[in-house]
């Protein structure tokens, strides 16, 4: 269960990386990387802007609970951990 929470994690941390790199910093949005005019008419600059912000809160609100859940996991599936005294 442990080895498919962390590949969930790699591919979420994957997503989230392309959703941010997506996003033009200058506020230009998806339609000047994709094409300039011709996204601009088909999606309008808000709207694909839009989707591209709610996807990335999900994506990091995903990872963010993910990473909550694994540590829960390993936290009550590991013990107690020996300290070694001499």
């Amino acid at each position: 269960m442990l080895t498919i929470m962390t590949v969930l994690i790699a591919l979420v941390c994957v997503l989230l990386m392309g959703a941010v790199l997506i996003q033009n910093p200058k506020g230009g949005g998806i339609d000047s990387t994709f094409g300039g005019t011709a996204s601009n008419q088909m999606f309008g600059a808000a709207k694909s802007s839009d989707l591209i912000e709610k996807i990335t809160w999900g994506l990091a609100i995903t990872l963010f609970v993910l990473c909550i859940i694994t540590s829960l996991m390993v936290g009550s599936s590991g013990g107690e951990v020996e300290i070694l005294t001499q």
